[in-house]
């Protein structure tokens, strides 16, 4: 971590942890018991399958006036309308729905990403999460993780479990979620990269929400995750949540995870699945 990404020593991660879990939590409750019978597609965004609900704003909208109440001196930036900068040097980082495709169809495999990081969240490689919550609220699933603190999962009200990554015999052996963009230029050249990964690895398992990938390679019932054309309230809780497990994540090649590639894995599956990663991308070519 650089020097200017190095946290305040007086920076309390646990409670911002503790917050993140407390705002997914409620986000997450209110999507669920809030959901109209008639849910239907309020906007699009980048293209005509890249769906926004009313739900989606509304559990922004309440997380970001929680914070305005606990901490006001702290920047916002969330996936829908309605950003806020700030003075304290930290930004909350919000996906509200992750996954809103799932919760459009009813598929249970959607969550609320929430979490605290310092420096640029518009930038990529100017910033880092330091707290952390992902919580899937149809199976009650909430993973959290603060910086050095390591990372818990903890269902329903049962208890919490501390979190460490899955590290596979070989590449051969490995599970690996991925996902898919919305703009069909995108998902061919996914569609490529994935052709040529497939036949040296155990299997590819596509569940909808990033941030419960990156999350599921923390708890390890899936090896790795890699994807393409991520944005911060993406990836900025689950990247977290898979580090404090003991995981590696970055964009393939050593820097820091970014738009153009995310992959975390455990250290070994991460330089074997990286290595092939960059071999497809040599062939199929960079994309877009």
């Amino acid at each position: 971590m650089s020097a200017n990404l190095t946290p305040p020593a007086d920076l309390d991660v646990r409670a911002l942890r503790d917050l993140c879990e407390q705002l997914a939590r409620e986000a997450g409750a209110l999507i669920v018991d809030g959901r109209p019978d008639d849910l239907g597609v309020a906007s699009t965004k980048s293209s005509a399958t890249d769906v926004v609900t009313v739900m989606d704003q509304r559990s922004q909208d309440l997380v970001r006036e929680r914070l305005a109440a606990a901490r006001p001196r702290d920047a916002f930036y969330g996936e829908e309308e309605g950003g806020a900068s700030g003075e304290s040097g930290l930004t909350w980082v919000v996906d509200p729905i992750d996954g809103t495709v799932n919760y459009l169809y009813g598929l249970p495999a959607y969550s609320v990403s929430v979490a605290a990081v310092i420096g640029d969240p518009a930038t990529d490689g100017a910033w880092r999460p330091v707290a952390g919550a992902v919580v899937n609220p149809v199976s009650g699933e909430c993973y959290v993780a603060a910086l050095g603190e390591g990372a818990t999962l903890q269902v329903g009200d049962g208890p919490r479990r501390t979190l460490r990554v899955a590290e596979p015999e070989s590449l051969g052996q490995t599970l690996v979620a991925t996902g898919f963009g919305y703009e069909a230029g995108r998902r061919r050249w996914q569609a490529a990269i994935l052709a040529e990964v497939l036949g040296d690895v155990r299997d590819i398992r596509r569940l909808g929400s990033a941030a419960l990938d990156l999350c599921r390679v923390a708890d390890g019932t899936v090896d790795a995750f890699y994807e393409r054309g991520l944005n911060a309230w993406d990836l900025a809780a689950g990247w977290l949540v898979v580090t404090e497990a003991g995981g590696v994540v970055d964009d393939g090649t050593g820097a820091d995870p970014r738009t153009a590639m995310v992959l975390a894995a455990a250290p070994r599956t991460h330089a074997a699945l990286g290595a092939r990663l960059r071999s497809a991308i040599a062939v199929v070519g960079e994309g877009d």
